[in-house]
């Protein structure tokens, strides 16, 4: 599954229970570790892949995207982590660790000892509560602001807090059954984060994200990042018809890719993501963009088709999308020249996720309704008296699993059940296109599901099935999407890595396989800090990547 060495569950286990204890970490220039650079910009392209890159740079020699890669190392072999999903792919970049080792394996999951959220008799409550890192979690999920009550939105937004603690409603969160208390993101996550080690060593941090749920990247202590601008993107998109989000059209997304930019150039320029406040250049900040993943997956946008027209070749709407996102990184690229950073900032551009499928022919959408009614049923029909087997899932491109009842002879039964179930789904065109095995190519079930993620049997977190989805199968209800991410397909998990200016060689390429979860240790090396800081990078032996 990765290049990082495989380690018994229980050697895990034990490796968290020492990364508990804090350590000091090394301040820059304190002649532990030699920094190469003062600050490090950290570009998240979701749904960029290395092949949607090297085509740009090919069709645009000149542009900024190739600047970047010509002046740095570019990994072209680079993976990002399983499942391929936003959280766990960001949290694996700022924390240097895979899944099981962070605890967060997407951004909506289950948790078997924790409490639902709204619990208050916590004595009387069942364990089992959904943990959930969307826009739900939003004081108002329908305002950009998240609830915050600006006015003029969305001209306003750069007005909204740098604590999305301000918008996120305590209501809405699990509950811990030992302190009756509401688990907030950053609590959830179980190891510290590249902010944290730059906050203790004195250093400024920012961040801007798609939700405030993001606040996770604050790590345990909560207090990592310094300035988190976190605009919700899945609001009502003002100016665009009722019931669409940002994300349904890609001109929308776009323009609220660009309030975060405009966010990181007022960070260059020495200012708090509103401009409102001079605080000083962070030393770790960046951002994410969301408009790549739509153009992806729409299948038309702005008179233009979205998607690929042939295995890895970007349509129209992509490609557009990427003159976008070339225009924005000249946008930031000009910003540190002209505060005459640019000879001591680092930018890495990379991505949380990819997409799949990029061949069009390949699609296959099933609608998973009917899948999980169906399994339900089964395990009814065959244990009279029982309730539903599936307590939680989550299905994009992979499927994810949480079972009410967690015994071998019921993750056995989900798995053979699925394997066994074959269907009618639908292509790139909308025509019926017949699928087997519920859509599956592998499944790990219960003990095989645990060790898949390197934890113990019966982790509290872990899913009670993953399976892994056959190339170009999207489970989805609808035809209004024709890719999707989330699984362990090449298409999902081979992204860009590029590490330029500061610290790195110019025009290297490196083509060996690399993780993304080594950008964590690579910042703090960057920086003059000291990566085993990281208690994931302990764990994993996670390795900084060499750009020498």
């Amino acid at each position: 599954m990765s290049v990082r060495s495989a380690r018994l569950a229980t050697a895990v286990a034990l490796a968290l229970a020492a990364a508990a204890a804090s350590t000091a970490p090394a301040v820059a220039g304190d002649g532990q570790h030699k920094a190469p650079a003062r600050h490090v910009l950290l570009l998240s392209v979701d749904g960029l892949h290395q092949s949607d890159l090297a085509w740009y740079v090919r069709q645009h020699p000149d542009s900024a995207l190739a600047r970047l890669v010509g002046s740095g190392t570019q990994f072209t072999n680079a993976r990002t982590t399983v499942p391929s999903d936003s959280f766990p792919g960001m949290v694996g970049q700022l924390t240097g660790g895979n899944p099981g080792t962070t605890g967060v394996y997407y951004d909506d999951t289950y948790n078997t000892k924790l409490l639902p959220a709204g619990t208050t008799d916590c004595a009387k409550a069942t364990p089992g509560a959904e943990i959930d890192l969307t826009e739900d979690l939003d004081k108002n999920k329908d305002s950009i602001d998240a609830g915050q009550g600006l006015a003029g939105l969305p001209g306003s937004i750069l007005n909204m807090t740098g604590n999305p603690l301000d918008v996120i409603d305590p209501a809405k969160l699990p509950v811990d059954p030992t302190t009756c208390k509401p688990v907030y993101p950053h609590s959830y996550l179980q190891v510290n984060t590249v902010f944290e080690v730059a906050r203790k060593a004195g250093l400024r941090t920012a961040w801007s994200d798609k939700h405030a749920a993001y606040e996770i990247l604050s790590g345990p202590s909560g207090t990592g990042i310094q300035d988190l601008f976190a605009p919700e993107i899945n609001s009502q998109a003002i100016g665009y018809p009722a019931g669409e989000d940002w994300t349904s059209d890609n001109a929308a997304t776009e323009q609220y890719d660009s309030y975060k930019v405009k966010a990181v150039l007022n960070e260059i320029d020495g200012y708090d993501h509103s401009g409102a406040h001079k605080v000083g250049t962070p030393a770790v900040f960046g951002m994410n963009f969301q408009s790549v993943s739509t153009a992806q997956k729409l299948p038309t946008s702005d008179g233009l088709k979205g998607g690929y027209t042939a295995k890895g070749q970007p349509g129209p709407l992509l490609a557009k999308n990427l003159d976008y996102i070339n225009t924005q990184v000249a946008s930031l690229e000009s910003e540190l020249h002209k505060q005459h950073l640019d000879g001591s900032t680092t930018v890495i551009l990379s991505a949380k996720h990819g997409q799949s499928p990029t061949d069009p022919k390949a699609l296959t959408r099933i609608d998973d309704g009917p899948l999980l009614d169906g399994l339900n049923a089964a395990w009814k029909a065959a244990h009279p008296g029982a309730g539903d087997l599936v307590a939680h899932s989550v299905d994009d491109d992979a499927m994810l699993l949480w079972l009410n009842d967690r015994s071998a002879a019921a993750t056995t039964f989900a798995k053979n059940w699925l394997l066994a179930q074959s269907g009618t789904g639908n292509d790139i065109n909308g025509a019926p296109k017949a699928y087997t095995a519920a859509g599956l190519s592998k499944v790990y079930a219960g003990a095989d599901a645990a060790r898949y993620f390197h934890v113990k049997p019966g982790d509290a977190r872990v899913p009670d099935l993953f399976g892994i989805a056959q190339y170009g199968v999207v489970y989805t209800g609808g035809k209004g999407k024709i890719a999707e991410h989330g699984g362990a397909a090449a298409d999902d998990r081979a992204v860009p890595l590029v590490v330029s200016g500061a610290g790195a060689k110019a025009g290297a390429r490196v083509g060996h396989e690399v993780e993304t979860t080594q950008i964590a240790p690579t910042i703090l090396k960057l920086l003059g800090l000291d990566p085993k800081d990281l208690q994931a990078v302990r764990i994993e032996h996670t390795q900084a990547l060499n750009l020498r």
